[in-house]
């Protein structure tokens, strides 16, 4: 039997490290100024996030979604012991594109090396913070069918760019870092039923679209753009906009259920899993799901306190984090479970 196996994977976070002390100082350009910019502080950020510093990209327009993404990719294809063009398949989940369109998986192909010489399939998924799992899901059914033999499977957020750096935005703001993680699936022969990826499930729930949205690309607004973005009173649509507590309470709900559907249908029992890798939203959200769930707390991973919220990025960024720190290790099995803005949310157990 064909199952589908991880072969690689890889992340990459920028240099600058931005502590919660620095933040509040931090202009539209997230240049440090002599006075605050947001009333906010460590103490403030930390008893609602648990987040403690997150990296951010240069503010010199040198780097790009794609870019992070690239890095992250040249790390996981070293680590599978594969070049770009073994590659047939690129999934790209992101809510910060390059551009509107084209999708980034192309640019990331073409940066790869790749476009114009094996017709790679390129993918571009739109899932937020469930991402992941989404194009797990994805990367699962198409090896599983024969469809294709490498699939190229990326998170990669660039949300520094675009946060509201004043007191109104501080909920979303302090938030959210740039990084990328990037995995690598094949297929291997087995009638091993928890080998490989074991499990996906991906959910939705399109009532909660306008709790955690930016709408800065409306497309029915005519003309297109009908504000001035230096207007406070008028560019409120450049941020995201979040209804904290209806996220809060839905995400801790989803990520609940999915986590112990995916233990009910497989039949396993934490005896059975090595680690738990939540999205990494807010740490006191992770904290709540672990205390409903009942998941043993020394087996869950998480990164949020050093690089924030990464969106898409925040599993396999989590997981490779804790493999340097020698903590997760080849053949250990985890289960993920994610939430993300749409509402979107879904679970996933897989032998790394």
């Amino acid at each position: 039997m064909i199952r589908t196996k991880i072969l690689g994977l890889g992340s990459y976070v920028p240099d600058r490290v931005v502590t919660n002390e620095e933040l509040p100082y931090l202009d539209e350009r997230h240049v440090r100024q002599a006075t605050k910019q947001t009333e906010t502080d460590d103490a403030w950020i930390q008893k609602r996030t648990g987040i403690k510093e997150r990296r951010y990209v240069p503010n010199d327009a040198s780097v790009a979604t794609s870019d992070l993404a690239h890095e992250a990719a040249k790390r996981a294809l070293a680590d599978a012991n594969l070049q770009a063009n073994d590659l047939d398949c690129i999934i790209f989940a992101t809510l910060s594109p390059d551009f509107h369109f084209p999708g980034t998986a192309v640019v990331l192909q073409r940066k790869l090396g790749l476009a114009g010489k094996n017709d790679c399939a390129c993918y571009d998924i739109r899932q937020q913070c469930s991402g992941f799992v989404y194009g797990m899901q994805m990367a699962d059914a198409f090896i599983r069918t024969g469809m294709y033999k490498r699939v190229m499977l990326v998170g990669a957020e660039l949300h520094s760019h675009s946060l509201d750096y004043t007191t109104r935005g501080r909920d979303v703001m302090v938030l959210f870092g740039d990084g990328a993680g990037v995995a690598i699936f094949g297929p291997m022969e087995t009638d091993d039923a928890r080998a490989g990826i074991v499990y996906t499930s991906a959910h939705a729930d399109g009532n909660g679209a306008n709790d955690l949205n930016l709408k800065i690309f409306e497309i029915n607004r005519l003309p297109y753009l009908d504000y001035d973005p230096r207007d406070r009173e008028h560019n409120q649509l450049m941020y995201p906009h979040m209804d904290g507590k209806r996220v809060f309470l839905n995400a801790v709900r989803g990520m609940v259920m999915s986590t112990n559907t995916a233990l009910a249908k497989t039949g396993m029992s934490w005896d059975d899993i090595q680690w738990f890798v939540p999205h990494q939203a807010n740490l006191r959200i992770n904290e709540k799901v672990v205390e409903v769930a009942k998941i043993p707390p020394e087996k869950v991973l998480n990164s949020i306190e050093i690089y924030g919220n990464t969106t898409a990025a925040t599993v396999p960024l989590t997981i490779d984090h804790w493999r340097k720190q020698g903590k997760v290790k080849r053949g250990d099995r985890i289960l993920s479970s994610v939430f993300g803005s749409g509402f979107t949310w879904g679970a996933a157990i897989f032998t790394f």
